[in-house]
């Protein structure tokens, strides 16, 4: 059985919030596949660590991009083409979030993390977007978290973006489903990237999966599930959201 389906090689990829955890665990699953990928962020220094890293069959360059403004998604979109010739498939990865009482989130600290988990998300979908559908099509992968589908306390501004993005993304899909532009969600729990470790002290070298123990994924399994969305294998898919977490989420009857 063949599974040239589940490949990216050849693609021309943009992944942004790739600097680190799952973005650049992804990037490095596709540049080994053979895709070309664009690695960004906000650092440059650090996205250009991520792709000298990098070994594969597939070309990758970095390129400093804040998804919160528009002509730097501009720029960014612009130097894909210039140097790849086209945008297959965005990944939008960036994101951000601080935990907090609600009653205690600033407006200034609302507004930035919806400026990068939603506002960023929009930019980079109708930017990139627009290349697609004047090209050949195209598919765009969005992260959310389970923390859109089931709410998050002390994290009520994150909760409520990433919500947002599990709604554009069938709404996307539907629109643009005419112009060949597959437009998928990826809502994982939650995974040891740089972010989890800061604030629940569990690493990536801690998870064992021997053990059947899935209350933490790795970033390495998101990066699985974003290459098989961004693949021909899920050709007739548009629209979902996977939800990637490894316990399930079951309401249990009251104890009686």
């Amino acid at each position: 059985m063949t599974t040239d389906q589940f490949s990216v090689a050849d693609k021309n990829v943009i992944i942004t919030g790739s600097s680190q955890g799952i973005g650049a665990v992804t990037a490095r699953r596709f540049v080994e596949d053979g895709a070309n990928v664009v690695v960004s962020s906000r650092t440059q220094e650090k996205i250009d660590d991520v792709v000298d890293d990098l070994d594969g069959p597939g070309r990758a360059i970095a390129i400093e991009c804040d998804v919160r403004d528009r002509a730097s998604v501009g720029a960014l979109i612009e130097a894909t083409v210039e140097e790849f010739g086209s945008v297959d498939v965005l990944v939008n990865n960036a994101g951000a979030s601080f935990m907090s009482n609600y009653e205690d989130i600033s407006e200034n600290g609302w507004k930035t993390i919806v400026d990068i988990n939603l506002h960023g998300t929009y930019h980079c979908s109708q930017l990139a977007g627009e290349q697609m559908r004047n090209g050949d099509g195209g598919v765009i992968v969005n992260l959310a978290s389970v923390a859109g589908m089931d709410g998050a306390p002390y994290m009520s501004h994150y909760a409520a973006a990433k919500a947002a993005v599990v709604n554009l993304t069938k709404t996307l899909a539907f629109e643009w489903a005419g112009d060949d532009v597959r437009v998928n969600c990826v809502s994982p729990g939650f995974v040891a990237t740089p972010g989890v470790e800061s604030q629940m002290g569990v690493t990536a070298e801690e998870i064992d999966r021997t053990a059947v123990d899935r209350r933490i994924g790795l970033s390495e399994e998101i990066a699985d599930t974003i290459q098989f969305l961004s693949s021909k294998g899920a050709s007739y898919i548009t629209g979902e959201t996977i939800v990637a977490r490894g316990v399930p989420d079951i309401m249990e009857s009251p104890d009686l």
